[in-house]
C-alpha cells in the first residue's frame, strides 16, 4: 500500500455531460467515484475526495475523507489549493473521470517524484495535469496566482518545476466528459 495521500477530483461541473458524472452507475458500482474511491483504497493507504458538497452516498466512504472547497466558483486550481492545505508534504491527484490509471502509472509518476514539485502523466501528446503528484508547498504560488484571478492549472504546471512521464497506454487515461466517452468505458470496463 502506498502511504502518499490520494485525492479523487469531484467537483467539476460536468457541463459537457449535462449531469453530475461522478454520479454515474459505473461497472459494478452505484456511481462512478465509488468505483473509484473503492479501487483506488487498494492501492493507498488514505484515499480522500474534493468536491464541493458532500453529494456522495456509499457505505464505503469514510465522511472524514471528505475535502470541501466551499468556494462558489468551480476550478481545479480552488480545488487544489483546498486539497493542498490538508497535508504537509505531497499528494497524488486524480480525476474521477478517469478511472482506468494503472497501478504501474500511478508508481512511476510516485517514484519519479522526490525532486519536483509536480509530477503528471502523458500519453499520445496530450498531458493530464490532473493525474500526478503535487507537493504541498505549491499553496503558496497558488494563492498567488488565485489572487491574480489565474485558475488554469497548466499555468502552474508550466511555471513550476514539472515532470512530465509519458505513458504508451493511452487508454488508461480515457477522460469521460461526454455520453460518448461514458459510452467507451462502459465498453472498456
Amino acid at each position: 500500500m502506498i502511504d502518499i495521500p490520494c485525492v479523487i477530483l469531484s467537483g467539476g461541473k460536468s457541463s459537457r455531460m449535462g449531469e453530475d458524472k461522478s454520479l454515474l452507475s459505473f461497472d459494478t458500482s452505484s456511481t462512478i467515484i465509488e468505483y473509484q474511491y473503492n479501487r483506488l483504497s487498494k492501492i493507498f493507504n488514505n484515499v480522500y475526495i474534493s468536491s464541493k458538497t458532500n453529494k456522495f452516498n456509499f457505505k464505503t466512504l469514510d465522511r472524514n475523507k471528505l475535502i470541501l472547497d466551499n468556494n462558489d466558483i468551480s476550478s481545479p486550481m480552488i480545488a487544489l489549493k483546498a486539497i493542498l492545505s490538508n497535508f504537509t508534504n505531497k499528494v497524488f491527484i486524480v480525476a474521477v473521470d478517469t478511472p482506468f490509471v494503472t497501478y504501474e502509472a500511478i508508481n512511476s509518476i510516485i517514484n519519479k517524484s522526490h525532486l519536483h514539485e509536480i509530477v503528471i502523466a502523458s500519453s499520445n501528446d496530450k498531458i493530464h495535469n490532473l493525474c500526478g503528484i503535487f507537493k504541498c508547498s505549491l499553496v503558496d504560488k497558488i494563492d498567488t496566482y488565485l489572487k491574480e484571478d489565474m485558475h488554469k492549472i497548466n499555468y502552474l504546471v508550466k511555471n513550476s518545476d514539472t515532470k512530465i512521464i509519458h505513458f504508451e497506454n493511452n487508454e488508461q487515461f480515457l477522460n469521460i466528459n461526454t455520453k460518448d466517452d461514458y459510452q467507451k468505458a462502459l465498453n472498456q470496463i
